[in-house]
């Protein structure tokens, strides 16, 4: 059994909801139950903004091995603009 794991943390960039674009200030990243994906436990991630309420979010669904490699190639995309 899984204990649902929930970590906040403060963003800033820009989302699109069916409102059109808006703000971000912050993600919600959880590992739970999905609410669509067809996984046992996945990881969430809510781009929000809390001002504006439940309609400026931007939610996924990953499976693990899709949020590893989701991180892994963020990561390689942010080394290599460092690079120049």
């Amino acid at each position: 059994m899984c204990t649902m794991i929930v970590e906040k943390v403060k963003i800033e960039g820009s989302g699109k909801g069916t409102c059109g674009w808006f703000k971000l200030d912050g993600a919600n990243v959880s590992y739970d139950h999905p609410f669509n994906a067809p996984y046992e436990h996945a990881l969430n991630i809510d781009f929000v903004n809390e001002a504006k309420g439940p309609s400026a979010r931007v939610a996924v669904e990953l499976s693990e091995d899709a949020a590893r490699e989701l991180v892994k190639t963020i990561t390689a995309v942010l080394d290599q603009a460092k690079e120049g």
